[in-house]
C-alpha cells in the first residue's frame, strides 16, 4: 500500500509513522522547510524556542504512550503558571474566584457576584438569543465577569465580535465550568470534582516541542518512508470517486492508494477537480486567522514567573506573551530572556504586511505599556508570520464544514485530519489521536469517524497521565505526582 501524507505537523507525522510501522510505503509532503507544523521549534540567539506556548497534556492512555515512546526520558514536568494580565494585575488562569475577588476589590467583586446572581435567578443556563460565545459565557459567569475576563482577549484572537463567535469555542476551551463550580472547587477542592482545565502540570521535551516531531520524521525515514520538505501539493487527483494520487508544485503526478491530508480544508477543495459549486461556496465562507510572532531578546532573567500570559488590556493589541525562560530548559548562564509576543490578524490587515522593524517596535512599546518590561534593553528581535493558524468559529461555520465533509467523505481513499485539515481547534494531543485513528482506518479497515472527534474529547480509551517517572493509569486528571517549578 502506498500512502501520501500532506503536512508534517503532529497529526500527519503521527499517521505517517503508524502507517510505516504497519508496512505501508509512505511519502510525507510538507510545504514548509521544517517538520512540526505549529508545534515546531527552532534555534534563536543560541537557544531553542517554540512557536509560542505549546504544552503537552493528555489523559488518553494511547496518546500518552505514543508521545512517551518518542520522547523517552528526555522531558521535564513543568508546573504550569499561566495568568491573565489585566489593569496592571496578574490573575490566575484558569480563573480562581478567591484570587480574582481579592484583586478586583470589594466593590467590583460585589458587582460581579450581583451580575452572576441576576443571570442565574432570571435565566439559569437556559439558551437566550443566538448560540454565541457571548451568550454561552454570560450564562455561566454573568455579564460583568464575561466583559472583564473573556470578551477583550477573544475579540483580539478572532477579529470578530463575540456575538458572532460560535459557542463551540467556549464549549471546547472552557467546557462545562461555571462560576458556581469554580467557587466550589476553590473552597472545597474535592479532587474528583475538579475540572480538567485545572491540570497543574505538563510534560515538556528537553529540546523543545518540535523535538517530538523531528524524531518522528527520523523514524519514518528509518522505516523506508520519505519526508519531502518545501514540497507543496497543488493537486489531489481522483477518478470515479477514488483518490489516485497527488501533484506537487512543478512536479509530476505520483500515484497513491490513499491520501491523508492535513492541509487547510479550504485549500484542499481548491486542489481537487470536479468539485461541486456548492462545495466551493461553502469553502469560501470559512476562514482562518493569521498569527504574528514577535520574539524579543530582553535584558534580565526574572521578568515574570509564568510560562505565558494572556493580555486582556484593551489599550494594546498583543494578546499573549510567552517567556521561554520558564519552560524548564533554560541555560542558567544566560543573562537575557526570550519573550514571544503574539498578535493576530487577517491577510487584509495592515499588520500582516508591516515590516519586521515596525512589528518589533510595536511589541517593545506595548510590553513597556503593560509594565511587563520597564527599562530593560531589547538586544534582538525576530518575526515569524504564520498564515491560517486558527480556524474561525463564526456562527454557522459548522454547516459549511458539513458540506465539505460530506463531499470529501465521498472520495474513497481520502482522509482529512488535524487542526487545518478538519477545521478543528486542536491541541497536540487531539491531533496525535487523529493521526493514530487515521492510521487504524487505513491499515486495519477500521471505521473511526474522525469528523466526530472534537477537541473536547475526554479520553478515547483508558485514562492515564505522564509523570516524571513514566505513565500512570488513572481515573482522575488530578491524580498526578507533585511536580516542581523548573
Amino acid at each position: 500500500m502506498r500512502v501520501a501524507v500532506i503536512g508534517a505537523g503532529p497529526a500527519g507525522l503521527t499517521a505517517a509513522l503508524q502507517l510505516s510501522r504497519g508496512g505501508a510505503s509512505v511519502d510525507v509532503y510538507e510545504a514548509g522547510s521544517q517538520v512540526g507544523g505549529l508545534a515546531r521549534s527552532f534555534d534563536l540567539w543560541g537557544r531553542r524556542v517554540d512557536l509560542g506556548p505549546h504544552r503537552f497534556f493528555s489523559t488518553d492512555a494511547r496518546v500518552n504512550q505514543f508521545w512517551k515512546n518518542i520522547v523517552g526520558s528526555d522531558y521535564v514536568m513543568v508546573e504550569r503558571l499561566t495568568r491573565i494580565h489585566f489593569k496592571g494585575k496578574l490573575f490566575q488562569y484558569p480563573l480562581r474566584p478567591l484570587d480574582v475577588f481579592s484583586k478586583l476589590g470589594f466593590a467590583e467583586t460585589s458587582l460581579t457576584l450581583l451580575s452572576y446572581a441576576k443571570q442565574w435567578l432570571h435565566l439559569g443556563l437556559r439558551e437566550t438569543g443566538l448560540p454565541s460565545f457571548e451568550t454561552w459565557v454570560v450564562r455561566r459567569f454573568g455579564q460583568r465577569l464575561y466583559e472583564t475576563f473573556f470578551k477583550t482577549y477573544s475579540e483580539k484572537l478572532w477579529g470578530i465580535p463575540c456575538t458572532e463567535l460560535s459557542e463551540d469555542f467556549a464549549a471546547q476551551r472552557i467546557r462545562k465550568l461555571t462560576l458556581h463550580d469554580a467557587i466550589s472547587n476553590a473552597l472545597l477542592r474535592p479532587k474528583k470534582s475538579e475540572h480538567r482545565t485545572l491540570a497543574d502540570c505538563f510534560a515538556y521535551p528537553l529540546g523543545g516541542t518540535g523535538t517530538v516531531y523531528e524524531r518522528i520524521a527520523s523514524q519514518i525515514v528509518a522505516l523506508g518512508g520519505q519526508v519531502h520538505l518545501a514540497h507543496a501539493i497543488d493537486e489531489v487527483l481522483s477518478e470515479d470517486g477514488r483518490v489516485t494520487g497527488v501533484r506537487s508544485t512543478d512536479g509530476p503526478v505520483v500515484a497513491y492508494d490513499h491520501v491523508i491530508s492535513t492541509m487547510p480544508l479550504t485549500l484542499l477543495t481548491k486542489a481537487m477537480s470536479n468539485v461541486p459549486q456548492s462545495v466551493h461556496d461553502a469553502a469560501d465562507k470559512l476562514a482562518f486567522r493569521n498569527t504574528l510572532l514577535v520574539y524579543l531578546e530582553v535584558e534580565g532573567t526574572n521578568l515574570f514567573e509564568d510560562q505565558w500570559l494572556y493580555i486582556h488590556d484593551r489599550a494594546v493589541r498583543v494578546g499573549r506573551v510567552t517567556n521561554f525562560n520558564n519552560w524548564g530548559i533554560t541555560d542558567p548562564t544566560s543573562k537575557t530572556s526570550i519573550l514571544c509576543c503574539e498578535f493576530w490578524c487577517n491577510h487584509t490587515d495592515p499588520a500582516w504586511t508591516a515590516s519586521d522593524n515596525e512589528l518589533a517596535e510595536q511589541a517593545n512599546s506595548e510590553l513597556r505599556k503593560t509594565g511587563l518590561i520597564k527599562d530593560q534593553r531589547i538586544c534582538n528581535s525576530h518575526v515569524v508570520r504564520i498564515p491560517r493558524c486558527y480556524p474561525i468559529y463564526r456562527i454557522g461555520y459548522r454547516q459549511h464544514v458539513d458540506v465539505l465533509s460530506e463531499f470529501l467523505q465521498s472520495i474513497a481513499g481520502l482522509t482529512v485530519i488535524g487542526r487545518y485539515g478538519s477545521f478543528k481547534y486542536n491541541n497536540q494531543d487531539h491531533s496525535i489521536l487523529m493521526g493514530l485513528l487515521a492510521a487504524d482506518n487505513v491499515l486495519h479497515a477500521q471505521h473511526h469517524n474522525l469528523w466526530d472527534l472534537n477537541s473536547d474529547f475526554e479520553s478515547y480509551q483508558e485514562r492515564s497521565l505522564i509523570t516524571q517517572t513514566g505513565i500512570m493509569r488513572t481515573q482522575s486528571s488530578q491524580e498526578m505526582e507533585p511536580c516542581s517549578r523548573r
